[in-house]
């Protein structure tokens, strides 16, 4: 019985030293992936998420301040049409009372 124990003990060992044999296979993989991956995307010259968020940011800003400007230089048009359309009219001129000098006749 002893000799089967120590058997089984064995192959618990020799499996255990093999999971862990793997696990250590498994890290290296992943890390070396890792490194890989990291030095294709730096390769092909893609931008980070915050640079890229940075940028989004800006171009909304941008946006919207050129709908608030687009706003405002239609209503400057407006405005302008308006007042174009309107006809321009002389000032009346305004007649005060006549002094006796400008009523009489000239040369009377």
């Amino acid at each position: 019985m002893q000799n089967d124990n120590r058997i089984f003990e064995d192959l618990a060992r020799v499996a255990s030293g093999a999971l862990s044999a793997l696990t250590g296979v498994r890290e290296e993989v992943e890390a070396r992936l890792r490194d890989q991956f990291q030095h294709i995307l730096d390769r092909m010259n893609l931008v980070r998420r915050e640079e890229f968020e940075a940028v989004q940011a800006m171009a909304a800003k941008a946006r919207a301040e050129q709908e608030r400007l687009a706003e405002r230089l239609a209503a400057l048009e407006a405005r302008l049409e308006a007042e174009a359309a309107e006809p321009r009219q002389k000032p009346a001129r305004r007649h005060s009372a006549a002094s006796p000098k400008e009523e009489s006749s000239p040369g009377t």
